[in-house]
């Protein structure tokens, strides 16, 4: 028999578990890890924790406690490495008003790092990924080809002021963002990360039963993605994205395969997909903007053709 305190949990496909405690109180909980995406292990450790992170603020609610996951190659590579890729994390933890309780390490063939995020929302206030309405407005609140861009680090192919804007990116919480959607009519909310833009726009399709129109030219895109892309530099994730979203969505004629495979882009860290009351959309935007938030309205929620997407 369902737990009736479990207020989102296995049934769609949210960004994080929210257990009920009192009426006013309930925790958020979630987990990730990755292997590294950038060579700095500060950096990279402040990306892992952002992203971790994130999924608490899709939810609507505060971290409040942090666990840290380790994998990492003790013969192999220097301690001081891992110290980095810790106080990394340790430095965005602190940044989202945070604590460091614990953690567990293993010795791995390659590095491995994440965190458990414990947040607490009030159950009235949980934002899911489902319950988006017809006439709401679509808010992206950072750029994507986070990951083609990562793909073309590996491959030593971006400069360093490349390498330094994707980081920053990836790195900058969605906090301040989070805390801005809550003064509004907000119906759902999903963090965009390894399924790109169009999958977990299409779980929030799927997950609310209403169709969604995205606007290709609206969308924030990383600057250099879309060369990178012709030049082939596409991850194996996103071109899998690609082909588990053909049947369910719908590009017009002008709208490239370049295009499309940057909509499907797998990405690391990405920005909160805001749903939002369409009369209060320009509204929000306007405050995103002047916090120095790189957002746009990339789409909107229609009642025609659920739980598929149209991108014009």
């Amino acid at each position: 028999m369902p737990n009736p305190n479990v207020l989102v949990g296995l049934d769609t496909s949210d960004d994080a578990g929210v257990y009920r405690l009192t009426d006013e109180l309930a925790l958020v909980q979630t987990v990730d890890f990755f292997t590294p995406i950038v060579d700095d292990p500060y950096m990279f450790g402040q990306i892992a924790a952002a992203n971790a992170l994130s999924d608490v603020y899709a939810m609507g609610g505060t971290p409040l406690t942090v666990l840290n996951i380790v994998g990492f190659p003790v013969k192999k590579l220097d301690m001081s490495i891992l110290a980095e890729i810790l106080r990394g994390a340790a430095d965005k933890v602190a940044e989202a008003g945070a604590t460091i309780i614990g953690g567990h390490s293993i010795d791995d063939v390659e590095p491995k790092f994440g965190l458990s995020v414990t947040g607490l929302v009030h159950p009235e206030r949980v934002r899911a990924n489902c319950g988006a309405c017809a006439n709401d407005r679509l808010i992206l609140t950072k750029p994507i080809g986070v990951g083609i861009q990562t793909t073309a680090i590996k491959r030593d192919l971006l400069t360093d002021d490349q390498i330094a804007r994707v980081s920053k990116v990836m790195a900058q919480l969605n906090k301040r963002a989070a805390e801005i959607m809550n003064k509004y009519t907000v119906h759902a909310v999903t963090d965009i990360t390894g399924f790109g833009l169009l999958g977990h726009a299409y779980e929030m399709a799927l997950g609310s039963g209403v169709g969604m129109v995205i606007d290709s030219q609206k969308v924030p895109v990383l600057e250099g993605t879309y060369e990178l892309a012709e030049k082939g530099i596409v991850p194996g994730g996103t071109r899998a994205n690609a082909q588990w979203l053909k049947d369910v969505v719908t590009y017009a004629d002008h709208v490239d395969e370049i295009m499309r495979t940057i909509l499907c882009d797998a990405v690391t860290s990405g920005g909160l997909l805001i749903s939002v009351k369409g009369e209060e959309a320009q509204t929000l935007l306007d405050e995103l903007i002047g916090d120095g938030i790189e957002a746009a309205i990339v789409g909107e929620i229609t009642d025609q053709h659920p739980g598929k997407i149209v991108v014009v």
